[in-house]
């Protein structure tokens, strides 16, 4: 599609545009907030780009950040994404085993980048992009799933950040941000045109020039650059396809906002992009509808739970989702997982709700166990998740022996300093008089209240002693299978606990327990 050329008049001296855009970037390197969220984003990234264990690594980070954490459980139990029975999810591992690895790291990312933005004077011409953005990830995500290629949910991701070059100008500049907005709508040319004349170059690469300095990888780097315009060819090499699919959902997110807004030709504006991608993406007239639908549902659902309203007049939104009514009138109740917090706590850190979060965490587990797409590292994380969440521990590890049987060591953990911890807590099997031991042989579960006890202190081996020398109390919990150790959960606090544990408490940490051990019985058959 041939465009006007850029009106002599319109144009400024080359230094003016130099300076300008060199101001702007300067203001974005000393953003006090800006440099923190470049490497969280970059940290999610890499974390779930890599190793095995990365749906694990992206708990434990996710967790670390008390508001992302919140975000997340908040998303998890919207109707978009809610199980059919309509159980609360109030763990992060399980968020992750409901929504799957993917759309949790594209929503973590977007809850991100919302909350690096949000808190500033000009918010509503920030909101307007940042919900663009949201809406083009929902996008990629559906787009995706419509195609079978190697690592295609990175497209949401690139269509997250597509338009973060107008984030950062409508941030740090609104006044020329307007202007290049008003102008590009006048004279009929594309706003990355007009920004070319103002700042000497595209908003495409002003976006780039700030991904390349948070180190975000080149491949989501080189999806945020422009396509050259008219219809497009389908091309089978993947960087090609993710610049498409970035390229298609940005359209998807602006024409959305002029839906909200009341601007434009909605169903022309539809049409136009079919034309454009359609070819190229090999998505039929029913599969950009569907998509569209979608998005419009979805991108609502994430941009209220983020605190990011989709217009600034103020406009009541019908919900998009579509469910039973029959259904909703007549479920069984869940837990509200925003009253499943810690509500007060004992002087130890236990939570005086102890009780609820534990059978919140029951309930997740057995959720878990109904799937058929369980893996045992997923209920080994949410039980250590419900353990230190409900019970107030600041480490909790599951133990295991390893192949020869020989020692037993901690495999995976949760809470503060975990990794650290988790490299000192290991012990031989061959250990005699000792606590962890005693546990084993006997299978019994061990709650201690106050580890200063003297016969406590008796049976605490030497390398316990002086890896945790500051624990107070702590629990262990053998893990027994037909008179088999296969390992043990240890979970402890720096404080004495003198609540003790309720009848019912044990009881739910109990199921737990043996909730895992089903799914460990069930993989040994």
């Amino acid at each position: 599609m041939a465009h006007p050329t850029p009106q002599v008049g319109h144009q400024h001296p080359t230094s003016s545009v130099s300076a300008t855009r060199e101001q702007l970037l300067e203001k974005i390197r000393n953003d006090k907030n800006l440099p923190t969220l470049g490497v969280a984003i970059t940290k999610v990234i890499e974390i779930t780009s890599s190793s095995d264990d990365s749906i694990a690594d992206l708990a434990h980070y996710i967790l670390s950040d008390v508001a992302l954490t919140q975000q997340i459980l908040r998303l998890a139990n919207t109707t978009t994404y809610r199980t059919a029975g309509g159980v609360a999810v109030t763990t992060i591992s399980r968020a992750i085993f409901l929504l799957g690895f993917d759309a949790i790291k594209a929503n973590a990312l977007a809850a991100l980048l919302v909350s690096g933005f949000r808190d500033q004077h000009h918010a509503r011409l920030v909101r307007k992009e940042l919900v663009q953005a949201l809406c083009a990830s929902v996008a990629a995500r559906e787009i995706a799933k419509l195609h079978h290629r190697p690592n295609s949910e990175e497209a949401a991701v690139a269509a997250l950040f597509k338009n973060i070059g107008k984030v950062l100008l409508a941030y740090f500049d609104h006044h020329r941000y307007e202007q290049i907005i008003r102008h590009a709508e006048e004279r009929k040319l594309s706003t990355s045109q007009v920004c070319i004349e103002y700042l000497g170059c595209s908003f495409e690469r002003l976006g780039e020039i700030v991904l390349h300095e948070w180190k975000i990888p080149e491949t989501i780097i080189h999806a945020v650059q422009s396509l050259h315009f008219g219809e497009l060819k389908k091309s089978n090499h993947a960087q090609e396809w993710l610049k498409q699919v970035s390229s298609l959902c940005e359209g998807i997110g602006e024409m959305l906002i002029s839906q909200e807004q009341g601007i434009g030709d909605i169903h022309e504006q539809r049409r136009a992009l079919l034309k454009r991608f359609g070819s190229a993406l090999e998505i039929n007239q029913n599969q950009f509808n569907s998509v569209v639908e979608h998005v419009q549902g979805e991108a609502r659902q994430l941009a209220l739970t983020l605190n990011v309203e989709l217009n600034h007049h103020g406009k009541s939104n019908p919900p998009m989702i579509k469910e039973s009514d029959f259904c909703t009138e007549f479920m069984l109740p869940a837990f509200d997982s925003q009253h499943l917090q810690a509500s007060g706590r004992y002087p130890s850190g236990k939570p005086k709700n102890a009780r609820d979060l534990l059978l919140a965490g029951v309930q997740d587990a057995a959720q878990m166990l109904s799937s058929s797409n369980l893996k045992l590292n997923d209920l080994l994380l949410l039980v250590l998740e419900t353990l230190h969440h409900a019970m107030g521990f600041r480490f909790a590890t599951a133990c295991l022996s390893d192949l020869q049987k020989t020692k037993f060591v901690a495999r995976l953990s949760v809470g503060e300093r975990y990794a650290e911890r988790q490299k000192g807590f290991q012990f031989l099997s061959t250990e005699t008089d000792s606590v962890f031991q005693l546990a084993l042989s006997n299978n019994v579960d061990l709650m201690v209240e106050d580890a200063l006890n003297p016969k406590i202190q008796s049976m605490l081996p030497a390398w316990h002693k002086q890896q945790f020398p500051d624990t107070r109390s702590f629990i262990i919990l053998p893990l027994v299978v037909e008179q088999l150790p296969l390992g043990l959960f240890y979970a402890d606090r720096s404080k004495a606990a003198t609540e003790g544990v309720l009848p019912d408490e044990t009881a739910l940490i109990k199921t737990l327990k043996g909730q895992l051990l089903t799914a460990m019985t069930r993989r040994g058959n």
